[in-house]
């Protein structure tokens, strides 16, 4: 049990920091739009990249070379660039709180759940390398305790952050407030983007 609660401590402690990943969550659940798929495929993402860590660490150690890295973060650029111009070009529409057209756009949130996660290299530094590492001595038994613990940080975490935030709408349910919020967003997201382009000219 010890092994687990070790996976669960240092997969909270990986996940806490807040990326774009996170910040997508957030907004879904403020619009109160797909919030259980879009923590179904973050958490499921983390059990699959977790799991793959432990136990074939030193075959992506090897794979995950500096051309790969730059390759994701190029990808993870140019996403954040056509996030953040999609939401300019949107901010001036009234925007309406409104669960009752879920089906509407659901192919969207998935690419963009898929594209936050899968494309940013830290995501592969903190689930596949960091844990794979970490847990590369441990026992079989022990690697799974201590997976299993990280995956259920992931899943407590990720449901809390959009279902919290889907609670915190119903106080946030004017255009000026929304406005602002969509502001927070893209500068969060413009400074996450200027990281990124540093990090491929460096």
């Amino acid at each position: 049990m010890s092994f687990f609660i070790l996976g669960f401590f240092t997969g909270l402690s990986l996940i806490l920091a807040i990326g774009a990943q996170n910040i997508f969550v957030i907004e879904q659940g403020l619009k109160k739009q797909f919030i259980f798929i879009v923590c179904v495929i973050c958490t499921f993402s983390d059990f699959l990249l977790i799991f793959l860590g432990i136990f074939l660490f030193h075959y992506f150690e090897s794979f995950f070379s500096p051309p790969v890295e730059l390759i994701l973060n190029i990808l993870l650029f140019l996403f954040l660039v056509h996030f953040i111009w999609k939401k300019l070009k949107n901010i001036n529409i009234n925007f309406e709180i409104n669960q009752k057209n879920e089906t509407k756009g659901l192919g969207s949130v998935i690419i963009k759940t898929l594209g936050f996660t899968y494309l940013n290299p830290h995501v592969y530094s903190d689930t596949v390398f960091f844990l794979g590492n970490f847990s590369k001595s441990f026992l079989i038994n022990q690697k799974l305790l201590f997976g299993f613990g990280a995956t259920l940080s992931s899943i407590i975490f990720f449901f809390t952050l959009g279902y919290l935030s889907k609670f915190l709408s119903n106080y946030l349910n004017s255009n000026k407030v929304w406005k602002i919020i969509n502001m927070l967003i893209i500068l969060f997201m413009s400074a996450l983007s200027i990281f990124v382009l540093i990090n491929i000219l460096g």
